[in-house]
């Protein structure tokens, strides 16, 4: 029979042709959305792989801390600072160290000409000496050099909670504001460290002092040895500092560094030496996407000693738990 003496012939052929276009657009509809959803695939995965990106490109800015070394000439020193991965130096006067002190003798144009031949900068120059609120002329040093950062500790009452602390916490900022507006000329970073027997010293005096200024020429100097070495606390108080945190340090309990002790147990203040995991601690640093100083130290008993009993001997053992740190950046993945 033919299609066209088919009782739905005619109709069929032109349902068919109907059926056709409607099927063309309908085809071409689905290819435009799996095209627009392969773009937004595409699009996705480009995200996806950009953060995965960042997050493989987090590395440490490390910090070198002249005290390490203990009362070494910087002529000595200024070598050293690459080696350890380093490109800036902290310097750290008595008793901890000298190097501040030789600052003064060599003066600045003849400093400045050792820094230049090491290609070395001046990162921070720590002043716990001085404390927070006789740092006028040193934020002037500081600014002279471009050095960014200065280190100290916080004065006020011990041992307050809750909404004592805060207050203290606050009362000591307001006596800080003409030295922060100073830092804040000279663009100058004033870091507290928290430390033992200090206003600042539990987490959430950390976390107040952070909020307690709007801008980060303000921050925290991150001490894990005078925590809890407990990692989740740690990597917590990490997260909620964020970018307030100028200089970690990679710095552990291990057995304390307040008596005499045998090498090996004064040496567990270091990274991968002691029992902390800094793994999860890395985690969190990557994850705020930080971009502060890492310092890698430990203090001797008594100050003033190098951790080892020669330079190239310091030099190793921050190298050492430089690459401890790197494995555990690699195993982040």
């Amino acid at each position: 029979m033919a299609l066209s003496n088919h009782p739905n012939g005619p109709l069929c052929n032109q349902s068919l042709q109907i059926d056709r276009r409607g099927f063309l657009g309908r085809s071409l509809a689905v290819v435009s959305s799996l095209a627009g959803l392969a773009a937004g695939v595409s699009r996705y995965d480009q995200l996806a792989a950009s953060e995965k990106s960042s997050a493989t490109q987090f590395s440490l800015r490390y910090l070198l801390a002249s005290c390490l070394y203990g009362y070494a000439d910087l002529q000595e020193i200024l070598p050293e600072v690459r080696k350890t991965a380093a490109t800036e130096i902290d310097l750290w006067p008595k008793v901890h160290g000298n190097q501040r002190e030789q600052l003064d003798a060599l003066g600045v144009d003849r400093f400045q000409e050792l820094l230049d031949r090491h290609g070395v900068r001046l990162g921070c120059l720590t002043r716990y000496d001085l404390g927070p609120f006789a740092l006028t002329d040193e934020i002037r040093l500081a600014s002279r050099l471009n050095c960014r950062l200065i280190v100290t500790g916080a004065r006020g009452p011990t041992n307050l909670k809750d909404d004592n602390l805060r207050k203290a916490v606050r009362d000591f900022v307001e006596k800080m504001k003409p030295t922060l507006e100073l830092a804040e000329e000279c663009g100058v970073t004033i870091a507290i460290e928290n430390h033992g027997n200090s206003l600042i010293e539990s987490p959430d005096s950390m976390r107040w002092l952070a909020e307690a200024w709007p801008s980060r020429i303000l921050s925290i100097a991150f001490a894990p040895y005078h925590l809890p070495q407990d990692t989740n606390l740690l990597s917590n108080l990490i997260r909620d500092l964020g970018e307030k945190i100028a200089v970690f340090y990679m710095w552990q309990h291990g057995k304390g560094c307040m008596t005499a002790m045998p090498l090996e147990d004064e040496l567990l203040q270091l990274p991968g030496k002691g029992p902390l995991d800094f793994k999860p601690l890395l985690a969190a640093l990557r994850d705020i996407r930080y971009s502060g100083y890492s310092s890698i130290f430990m203090h001797p008993y008594p100050r003033g000693r190098a951790i080892r009993e020669s330079i190239p001997l310091v030099t190793a053992e921050v190298s050492e738990a430089r690459d401890y740190l790197e494995q555990c950046l690699a195993g982040l993945g």
